[in-house]
């Protein structure tokens, strides 16, 4: 790994804002999961939360641009369990959707632990997830078209949570927790040692200023002792 790259990792990981969320309630076509993915890492988001009663969640990667590699994917049964278990961590749950309530996106305050929830794409968000949801929020439209794409329609909210929370310098200055800091640092860097390391159930090795393994011959002799195959 280059020092660039490490650089740029480290810089990335600075800005990421642990309250600002995107929820996909059953979001099906998996070009626009992966398009939302990658919209999320554009902006800095770290996770979306994905309402998803099936058993095989997947995303395009080609679409994705390999942005599934930094950002994380929970996924849920219900949309009740979802919204509630962020509620309970101190988010505000706001859903796109035209409704009597509905506010102009551009007046929420993007600066509060936010989650963004997005619905699918023939009915929009469930009923069940506009009586929850803290807030609605709407994008005005000058056209015929009724609707955004989902993925569109992210980007552009998550652009407005960017806009007001570089004003308020959220970005310069890292905010997630020390543990997830180094966590990730060490996931994003050495992707390959995080799999042999998951898989054995390890804690990951100390990692040097240059992001390197501190003691590469001592983790590979204990990867050769416990004998498994490096692929």
């Amino acid at each position: 790994m280059t020092p660039e790259r490490f650089a740029r990792i480290k810089e990335t990981l600075s800005r990421r804002q642990p309250d600002l969320a995107v929820v996909t309630d059953e979001v099906h076509k998996a070009h626009n999961l992966s398009a939302i993915i990658r919209t999320c890492d554009a902006f800095a988001v770290p996770k979306v939360h994905a309402i998803w009663p099936y058993d095989n969640y997947r995303t395009f990667r080609g679409k994705a641009k390999g942005s599934q590699n930094w950002v994380d994917v929970d996924t849920y049964r219900t949309t009740e369990d979802a919204i509630s278990q962020l509620q309970s961590k101190g988010f505000k749950v706001c859903v796109a959707n035209f409704s009597e309530r509905a506010i102009d996106f551009r007046s929420y305050d993007f600066t509060q632990p936010t989650a963004i929830m997005m619905g699918n794409e023939l009915t929009g968000v469930t009923d069940v997830a506009a009586e929850m949801a803290d807030e609605h929020l709407t994008i005005p439209m000058l056209g015929m078209v009724q609707s955004f794409n989902v993925s569109v329609a992210a980007a552009l909210l998550l652009s407005e949570a960017e806009r007001q929370r570089s004003l308020k310098g959220m970005f310069d200055k890292r905010r997630i927790s020390d543990a997830d800091y180094e966590r990730q640092l060490f996931e994003w860097s050495h992707p390959f040692y995080t799999r042999i390391c998951k898989e054995l159930g390890w804690e990951y090795p100390e990692m040097d200023e240059e992001g390197e393994l501190a003691d590469p011959q001592g983790f590979g002799a204990k990867v050769n002792a416990s004998g498994k195959k490096l692929r």
